[in-house]
């Protein structure tokens, strides 16, 4: 047999999200690429690892033993590089972070030069909805999580990264025909696209909507940022999406932001860990890393957020 490594890990993230457009956002690869992967290990067996039922990707019951061995592989094979690495007296471990969806235009930044440095750390990054990180930290599965609202159920800590601002936001044809509207007829007569429930960016919008006792006629919901972003490009409707997130959209002039009042909304971007947790080596390094090079690192990436013009 002539698997790879990356292929187990591959498939690995395939059966975690039973789907292949999942795992390729979450390790940021193309679903071609993912795809390739996938038919490449399949190859090697003669039995299949997944199968399609409907519109639903399955694993075997074979599929779920190789994946169970495959975990055990790569877990043999991290020990090997960390006890390589620990007799040449270098920093080892894994760093365990949940981020929520959005967050994946930040935490990259702010773990690239600490990864740099420490060539012997490993990175599991989950990049998921709100309510799926503050699940994963509740139950101490992680070292830390990435919101943009502060839990109000746990107990935590926190290192506050950068702000973050939210904007409404429509297609550039669009948005040029509601300059002279005013700005009730836009929220409550145009159809709004939200994020699923337990995203930190749609309950920011149902709270910006509700405070101002606003009822929109029509709502989409779509499960990803990225989703989102592509509907209103497409003319589907209008969003309220975090900037940092639309900047390529905006200077492509494939979206437009729209002036209204109360906006953009405002928050922070915020690196927590639960209050009293015990850290391993690694994590402890991380903080302090981070609290070192936290304003050049916002200073050299993001500079723009805080000077962007868009009228």
């Amino acid at each position: 047999m002539n698997y790879t490594l990356n292929q187990l890990q591959i498939f690995l993230k395939i059966v975690e999200t039973k789907s292949i457009t999942k795992a390729s956002e979450l390790l940021f690869l193309t679903q071609p690429a993912v795809s390739i992967q996938l038919k490449n290990l399949q190859n090697q067996f003669e039995i299949p690892l997944t199968e399609v039922i409907g519109r639903q990707l399955y694993i075997t019951p074979f599929g779920e033993e190789i994946a169970e061995a495959s975990r055990r592989i790569l877990k043999e094979v991290n020990a090997m590089k960390h006890k390589t690495m620990d007799y040449k007296g270098f920093l080892t471990g894994q760093l365990n972070i949940a981020v929520v969806s959005t967050g994946k235009y930040v935490m990259p930044y702010f773990l690239s030069g600490f990864l740099q440095k420490h060539v012997g750390v490993d990175l599991k990054m989950d990049v998921t909805n709100r309510f799926k990180v503050l699940e994963s930290l509740e139950q101490n599965k992680i070292d830390f999580a990435l919101v943009s609202v502060m839990p109000d159920n746990l107990e935590v800590e926190r290192i506050a990264l950068m702000q973050n601002k939210l904007f409404l936001v429509g297609n550039k044809a669009h948005a040029k025909n509601l300059y002279n509207k005013k700005f009730d007829f836009i929220l409550k007569n145009l159809p709004l696209i939200y994020r699923e429930k337990g995203s930190a960016t749609r309950k920011a919008m149902e709270d910006y909507l509700s405070t101002r006792q606003i009822t929109t006629k029509k709502k989409l919901q779509l499960s990803t940022n990225e989703a989102v972003k592509q509907a209103v490009i497409a003319g589907l409707g209008y969003s309220i999406m975090p900037l940092i997130g639309i900047k390529n959209e905006l200077q492509d002039n494939e979206l437009h932001i729209i002036e209204a009042k109360g906006l953009p909304i405002t928050s922070s971007w915020n690196l927590i860990w639960l209050k009293g947790k015990k850290f391993m080596p690694t994590a402890t390094a991380f903080i302090d890393y981070i609290q070192d090079q936290k304003d050049t690192i916002i200073s050299e990436n993001f500079k723009w957020l805080e000077n962007y013009e868009f009228y």
